[in-house]
């Protein structure tokens, strides 16, 4: 299914709440735009970060995920607990980050008790970032995103979005 950029970030904004109705649903958001920024544990992985993020939300949970060669990074919070930082800026508190590298021996993931926040703004026409910060115990952990928001009607090729497939 093909959406418009501003259509995926309503969508973004609303699945916290959506969770917090549909307990055992899942849904997951691909966007498209620019990874601008991506550390990991304190490390600067922004030249191999790709340009796609995904929001993830399973049950009560909401995830930011960040992709880089051979890396990821997710930064997880509970989605009911979503906070208001102006009148159209919601912000994500985030609880674990879950940093996965791809080795020789397949992926390893470190789920990580984290401190921190993702940002976004509501959908506009221009650019809309989300930017996701955390403190763990083994370093800093930092994302940004931009993507362009259209105003309806205008189309974006290749934007994808999933559906929804039951969490149990």
């Amino acid at each position: 299914m093909t959406l418009l950029p501003t259509a995926r970030l309503l969508l973004l904004a609303t699945l916290p709440a959506l969770a917090a109705t549909s307990v055992s649903a899942q849904t997951a958001v691909k966007l498209e735009g620019r990874c601008e920024k991506l550390v990991i544990a304190g490390k600067d992985v922004t030249a191999s970060c790709k340009n796609t993020l995904m929001n993830t939300v399973s049950r009560n949970r909401t995830s930011f995920d960040f992709a880089a060669e051979g890396r990821a990074l997710s930064f997880s919070g509970n989605g009911a607990q979503q906070e208001r930082t102006e009148e159209t800026d919601p912000l994500q508190p985030i609880n674990l980050v879950i940093p996965s590298e791809t080795t020789k021996d397949g992926v390893v993931q470190g789920p990580l008790v984290a401190v921190g926040a993702c940002a976004f703004s509501t959908p506009e026409p221009g650019k809309t970032a989300i930017t996701c910060e955390a403190n763990a115990a083994k370093g800093t952990y930092q994302g940004t995103f931009v993507t362009d928001a259209k105003t309806p009607g205008s189309k974006t090729p290749g934007t994808e979005a999933g559906g929804t497939a039951p969490a149990r």
